[in-house]
Parts: structure tokens; C-alpha cells; sequence
């Protein structure tokens, strides 16, 4: 299953673009290279296999631009189509981390929507155009065969990458993590229960965000149906060839993403972890945009965002043979005999429970990701954060210094217990917020 690389230039250049800047890469001495990826896949269907069809799709390398600062581990992310167009969901999250341990970052469009396009799954107004349609000029050449092909796409070019004669030739891969967030996690749900047993192509998986279910098949020609991954029967992973980390916000444990119906425990090659005070999208993901958006709460301001790159090197680490991550708490949950299970909640009104981070064990601000009565989907996604009253905060800290005290002594806790890394923690002490402490 060989797949040809070709390098794209022309047109309006690369179009992957985050909401929220990453790390500036010519001043980490990377590059950024857009390819047309193609070959010729198998796929399935909801009955059955499909015939052989070719592909064309876009590949966006991100790497060292010399081979002696490169870490041998590649990450290949499932680009995200909730919105109708390829978005590199979890590169926000995990840029930092990328660049400061040596890793290249590959953002594959696997899926129909992003090459074709067509209407996104967040209930936003219009529909995208796919890539062609967009940019004829530099993709012209994009041919999508349908969502019954995507997994041996995905697969295909992940294994294309790490072998001889792609674009990571000199480089020399030694290892393969994939990763996903929101509607990719959901693809990667079934690429690990479906296509991951004897597949050496990819060593490891970091799920984040996923539902009960996962991505359905597709038929020949078409986009999944993602609303099917709401329906039918709790998706688990049970016992994957591989390590996986799945790191949940409360948006999925709870609301119509249900993925508590999904919960397993942990075992030799499955590690998850479900996150304090975090929503399914958050501050770091819209960035300077987030008036746009036009929500009666501010977004979450969680801190996810060190987990998950904690994450990434643990999930490194343990395909290289070295110890998994530690297990944790889930979230605690109250069940009620005639409704769904609700958050058990603190004294200020976070969430008990899970991956705690200084954000909600020294907390300032109320961080939720189940919100009550949302106006939009949106609003469901990106959760929110609302205000402790001062008298509340008064008493719990004393003074802004007492509750400086408080927050660096959690965030030294989080990081000893590997939810962050410590190179984070400047980064993770500046999130504190004394200014919001009276008097």
C-alpha cells in the first residue's frame, strides 16, 4: 500500500490555521511543509468492505529542520472537520510540548469534508468548501473517495511517513503516536477497536474528547454520519494492542456525549483520565476570538491544556517501553434513579474528583464544562466560567498572598504527580489569578 508524496505550492498557501498562535517554529528551527498525499486504499462500509479506490489528500508537516533535533517520535493528528473544514484541534493544545522535545507533527486530512467539503457538526450556519473548491490553484488535485476509506488513509499515510522515500525520509521515525480530539477522537475510537491489531504502523493513541460511541462507517462516496456516534451501544476499548491515553473534559463525561455509559478501568495498555474543571473546548482553543462567539458566560478557562501535553510525553515515553502513566480518580458522579448522573461538587461549586489541577484546587473562578440550559451547541462545547463570590474567597484565602501560597503548592502537587510537566511550571504559576482575591 504504497502512498506518493508531492509538494504543494501556489495558490494562497497552507490553510491550517489555529485560533490561538502555537509556538513561533522558524524560531524553534522548524519548517512547515504542505504535501498532496496519494495512493490507493481498500475501505468498509456499514455492511461490508469497499472496492479499491485512490485517494488525494493534504498532509501538513510540521518537523526540525535538522535530523539531530529531531526526537525520533512522529505524531500524526486526525484533523479535525467539526466546523466543515480541517482544523488541527489537538496541535493547539500540544505545540509546545512538539517543539520543545524534538517531535515532527504531520496533520492528516483523512476525512471527506475536509478535502470536499460540506456542513460541520457544531450547528454553525453555512457550509464549508472543501480544499479544491477553496484553493483550486494549489489543490486542485484533491480526490476524496468517501468516509468508508478514511481509517486506511489515515493508516496508510501514517506508515508512508515513517518509511523510506516520504518526507521524513532523513529523519529516520522510530515511533508513531496518533492523535485526535472532539469528531477525530471519535474516528480514532474506531481505528483502535477496528484497524489497530497488527497494525505496526502506529505505536500509540491519545484520545481526547471522546463520546460513548465512536465514528461510524461510511458509505462509498460520503461523510460519516456522526450523529450515529450518539446512538447504539457504549463503544470500549477494552484490552488495545497498544498504549492508549483518552484524557476527558466533563462536557463528555456528561450532556448527550455520555461517555460515563463508556467508562472501563484502566489496564496494561489503557490509561484514562477525566479532567477537573475542563470543558470539551475552552479559552486556549478560540483565543482572541472568543467575543465572537456571542455566549451569555464567559468560556471555560480550565487548564487541560498542561495535561495534555503531559500526556503526549507520558504516551512517548510508554511506547518506548518505559512506565505507563499513573492512574487516577474519575470524576465523582451522584447518581439519581430517574434522571442522568450529575457532578459531584466541591464548596465553591467544581467538580470532585479526576486530574486535579491549581485552576480548581486553589480555585478563584467556578469551571464547568456541563452547562445548564445551553443557548447553542457552542455553548454546550465550550462550557463556562463563572464567578466565586468574594466573601467565599476571603475566607478561603485571607489575602491575595495566602492565595498565591495555596496555588503554587497545587501546582507543584499537579506537576509531582506527572498531570504537567516541569517546564510548564512558569507557565502554569502565571495562570494564577490574585487579582481576583478582595482587599
Amino acid at each position: 500500500m504504497s502512498v506518493a508524496f508531492v509538494e504543494l505550492t501556489g495558490g494562497k498557501g497552507c490553510s491550517l490555521m489555529s485560533a490561538t498562535a502555537g509556538p513561533d517554529l522558524v524560531a524553534h528551527d522548524y519548517t512547515e511543509t504542505e504535501y498532496a498525499a496519494s495512493g490507493t486504499v481498500g475501505g468498509r462500509t456499514p455492511t461490508g468492505d469497499a472496492p479499491p479506490a485512490d485517494f488525494t489528500t493534504r498532509v501538513v508537516v510540521r518537523r526540525p529542520a535538522h535530523p539531530e533535533r529531531f526526537s525520533g517520535t512522529l505524531v500524526v493528528e486526525w484533523l479535525n472537520v467539526s466546523s466543515g473544514a480541517d482544523a488541527p484541534a489537538e496541535y493547539t493544545y500540544i505545540a509546545q510540548e512538539l517543539v520543545r522535545a524534538g517531535h515532527a507533527w504531520a496533520g492528516i486530512s483523512a476525512q471527506y469534508t475536509g478535502v470536499e467539503g460540506g456542513a460541520g457538526s457544531v450547528q454553525l450556519d453555512v457550509a464549508a468548501p472543501g480544499l479544491a473548491q477553496a484553493d483550486p490553484e494549489r489543490y486542485g488535485a484533491m480526490n476524496h473517495p468517501g468516509d468508508a476509506y478514511c481509517y486506511d488513509i489515515f493508516g496508510a499515510i501514517a506508515a508512508a511517513l515513517r518509511g523510506p522515500g516520504g518526507p521524513l525520509a532523513d529523519l529516520r521515525v522510530e515511533r508513531v503516536l496518533a492523535v485526535g480530539e472532539s469528531q477525530s477522537s471519535m474516528a480514532l475510537t474506531t481505528y483502535v477497536t477496528e484497524f489497530a491489531e497488527g497494525d505496526d504502523a502506529i505505536d500509540g493513541y491519545l484520545v481526547h474528547s471522546r463520546p460513548f460511541g465512536r465514528l461510524p462507517f461510511a458509505q462509498v462516496g460520503a461523510p460519516a454520519d456522526i450523529t450515529l456516534a450518539y446512538e447504539g451501544g457504549p463503544v470500549r476499548f477494552g484490552k488495545p494492542a497498544k498504549p492508549v491515553v483518552v484524557v476527558q473534559t466533563e462536557t463528555e463525561l456528561l450532556t448527550n456525549f455520555k461517555y460515563y455509559l463508556a467508562r472501563e478501568p484502566d489496564n496494561e495498555h489503557l490509561r484514562v483520565w477525566e479532567v477537573a474543571g475542563s470543558a470539551h473546548a475552552d479559552l486556549v482553543q478560540i483565543g482572541p476570538f472568543e467575543e465572537y462567539l456571542g455566549l451569555p458566560d464567559p468560556v471555560n478557562r480550565g487548564q487541560q491544556l498542561f495535561v495534555l501535553r503531559a500526556a503526549l510525553r507520558h504516551l512517548d515515553a510508554w511506547s518506548r517501553g518505559g512506565a505507563a502513566p499513573r492512574s487516577t480518580p474519575p470524576l465523582s458522579l451522584i447518581e439519581h434513579p430517574d434522571a442522568e448522573p450529575t457532578l459531584q461538587l466541591d464548596d465553591v461549586g467544581n467538580a470532585v474528583g479526576g486530574v486535579r489541577m491549581p485552576c480548581v484546587e486553589a480555585p478563584t473562578q467556578v469551571l464547568t464544562g456541563v452547562v445548564a440550559n445551553p443557548v447553542s451547541r457552542i455553548h454546550l462545547l465550550f462550557g463556562a466560567t463563572k464567578p466565586i463570590p468574594d466573601e467565599a474567597l476571603a475566607a478561603r484565602y485571607g489575602s491575595s498572598e495566602g492565595y498565591l501560597k495555596a496555588y503554587e503548592q497545587a501546582a507543584d502537587a499537579a506537576i509531582e504527580a506527572g498531570f504537567a510537566v516541569p517546564e510548564d511550571r512558569a507557565e502554569l504559576l502565571d495562570g494564577a489569578n490574585p487579582d481576583l482575591i478582595p482587599g
